[in-house]
């Protein structure tokens, strides 16, 4: 499913986002930038040690990565130019800002991918796994904070970034909950 808003191409794909190919792949990460399961743990091993070799950089300069902001590395071996490594909020019911900083990470990693030059952008479901973010919830913040921002977005001139921001769904259930929710958007 597609649908443009303002000048980007907005997807709902089902796939492995270590296979798609694009400009920056949006890693969930976890603060220490080290790897971990699912998500982050995939995109390690696919991309290979390139990308631990500068997570590690990034820890000895800043310590890390906080929750809802987002760094830059390589994308090693993935068919991508960089990765965004953002770390999503642990759900705790939804009363500790966890909508505020899950937003914070589709915006913070839209803002780093095109100041690294991408203009197409791959997201995962950040926060649906072991952080236990609701995936109904985590679906509607990340769409509302992205759409938004693409609704709001001028550059002035004619190159818009990003030019197509794509949500990877590893399941069904992820894909058919995102394809709803633009439906109900365009």
């Amino acid at each position: 499913m597609e649908s443009m808003i303002n000048g980007t191409a907005v997807k709902i794909v089902r796939g492995d986002i270590t296979r798609y190919e694009t400009d920056a792949i949006v890693n969930a990460a976890n603060s220490s930038l080290l790897g971990g399961g699912g998500v982050d743990g995939a995109i390690h091993r696919a991309g290979g040690p390139a990308i631990l070799a500068e997570c590690h950089k990034i820890r000895d300069r800043q310590g890390g990565c906080d929750t809802g902001d987002a760094v830059v590395t390589t994308a090693g071996r993935l068919p991508a130019k960089i990765v965004v490594h953002t770390v999503g909020p642990v759900y705790r019911g939804g009363q500790d800002r966890e909508e505020e900083l899950l937003k914070s990470c589709y915006l913070r990693s839209i803002e780093e991918a095109c100041a690294a030059g991408a203009q197409r952008i791959a997201f995962p479901n950040i926060s649906t796994g072991i952080y236990g973010y609701p995936k109904e919830a985590a679906a509607k913040a990340a769409l509302s904070a992205v759409l938004d921002l693409l609704r709001t977005s001028t550059n002035g001139n004619d190159e818009v970034c990003p030019q197509e921001v794509a949500f990877v769904c590893y399941d069904e259930e992820n894909e058919r909950i995102y394809r709803q929710l633009l439906e109900q958007e365009s």
